[in-house]
C-alpha cells in the first residue's frame, strides 16, 4: 500500500472541514480522522510555523468534536473557522 502524500493529506483534511462547514453536521469518526491527519502533516519536518499553528487550531476543534455530546452544534458553533481554516490550508498547500 502507498502512502498518501502530503497533498493528499490537506485535500482531505479539507474536504472533511468543507463538508462539516456545508452540511453544518459531522461524525465522531470525521473528527478522529481529522485528529490524525493533523497529526500525521504536523510530523513533516520543515513545517511552516503558521501552517503549524492553523493545524493546531484545528486539532483543537476536532479533539473537542471528538468528545462533545452535542457535534453539530460544536460544527455550526465554528462555522467561520472552518471556511478561514480551508483558505488558509489553500495557501500553505
Amino acid at each position: 500500500m502507498m502512502p498518501i502524500s502530503q497533498q493528499d493529506k490537506l485535500n482531505l483534511l479539507k474536504d472533511i472541514l468543507n463538508n462539516h462547514q456545508m452540511d453544518c453536521c459531522g461524525s465522531v469518526s470525521e473528527c478522529e480522522q481529522l485528529k490524525r491527519l493533523v497529526k500525521s502533516i504536523m510530523m513533516q519536518p520543515g513545517l511552516d510555523p503558521y501552517a503549524q499553528s492553523v493545524l493546531e487550531e484545528i486539532y483543537y476543534y476536532s479533539q473537542h468534536g471528538s468528545i462533545t455530546a452535542q457535534l453539530d452544534n460544536h460544527i455550526e458553533a465554528h462555522q467561520s473557522e472552518l471556511s478561514q481554516w480551508v483558505n488558509e490550508i489553500n495557501q500553505f498547500s
